[in-house]
């Protein structure tokens, strides 16, 4: 059996490297299932081939620790009917390549994704203060436009290089070391994946423009002690104020305070699509830190406290 799974393109992008790394985590079920990616050039095209039956899956990044959300992502979940059913998140190191030989200081124009650029700014000012930003539609077709003559230097993932035959000049030039991105795993609407216990819901809802809305819709979740671990707002395009809501919660639909929440929420909303409940797979999330399981257990016990 094969599955098909859409990505941002070409080979050697970070969101390659986080399709494999869901697949290593048996995000796909059965470990026999043969993975085919299907390279594309935009998050949306990638959700769209989930939507036309082209691929089962689309892994698409969604978040980033530097910059935040990646708003094409958010707005193509919006727009389709996809569901999200896993998640993984991977840490972001950025290499500059050139074509073999090349002299940095002959370096005019550097090509990488946007989001990308963004975390080497610093980088960039002190070390290629001359070399203009040339934009890609992500970091892998910027090495492909360095192999192809097309930029004099890129910054993408290392695996790249190799890909495309280009010598690394420079390694870890993120201007915040450290960085990591979320991507999840998006499909057709379905049943959502398995409550844990460590689980994260998402939601992306309108409201009525009127005062205290917004308000009064976060507090179905307080009052019943649900936590939001992100919020973000995205222009609806049809009037100037107008916004759709992105809530991400911890728990799953399963349980029953967020169902009882989503439930009221339904109620005062003008639109509200549910966009899944997964295994919340962040590395930074995944439940408490065994210093503060040291201290609860110190307690209980009456020892001293750490």
């Amino acid at each position: 059996m094969s599955i098909t799974v859409a990505y941002l393109g070409p080979a050697g992008t970070f969101t390659e490297a986080a399709l494999w790394q869901l697949v290593r985590e048996g995000a796909f079920g059965d470990p026999a299932a043969r993975i085919e990616p299907l390279p594309v050039t935009s998050p949306a095209e990638a959700v769209d081939a989930v939507s036309q039956g082209r691929a089962r899956y689309a892994c698409l990044a969604i978040e980033n620790s530097v910059d935040g959300p990646v708003t094409q992502a958010f707005d193509a979940l919006r727009r389709a009917s996809v569901q999200i059913y896993r998640e993984t998140d991977l840490h972001i190191a950025f290499s500059l390549m050139v074509r073999p030989g090349t002299d940095l200081a002959r370096v005019r124009t550097l090509a990488t994704h946007p989001v990308a650029h963004q975390q080497i700014r610093g980088w960039l000012s002190l070390n290629l203060p001359q070399a203009e930003f040339v934009a890609a539609a992500s970091n892998a077709a910027a090495a492909r436009a360095v192999a192809d003559g097309e930029a004099d230097a890129a910054a993408a993932p290392a695996r790249a290089a190799e890909i495309w035959g280009l010598e690394i000049a420079a390694s870890k030039i993120a201007d915040v070391p450290g960085a990591r991105t979320r991507f999840v795993l998006v499909g057709p609407r379905g049943v959502p994946t398995l409550r844990t216990g460590r689980d994260r819901t998402s939601v992306v809802f309108t409201l009525p423009n009127q005062p205290g809305t917004l308000a009064a819709a976060l507090g179905e979740f307080s009052r019943r002690g649900v936590d939001m671990s992100r919020i973000e707002s995205r222009p609806t395009r049809d009037a100037l104020g107008a916004y759709h809501f992105y809530v991400d919660l911890v728990g799953h639909i399963d349980d029953t305070p967020v169902a009882e929440a989503l439930r009221d929420l339904w109620l005062r909303a003008e639109t509200l699509t549910f966009l899944g409940s997964w295994p919340n797979g962040s590395a930074a999330e995944l439940g408490p830190r065994p210093a503060t399981l040291d201290w609860v257990a110190a307690a209980r016990t009456g020892k001293d406290l750490p």
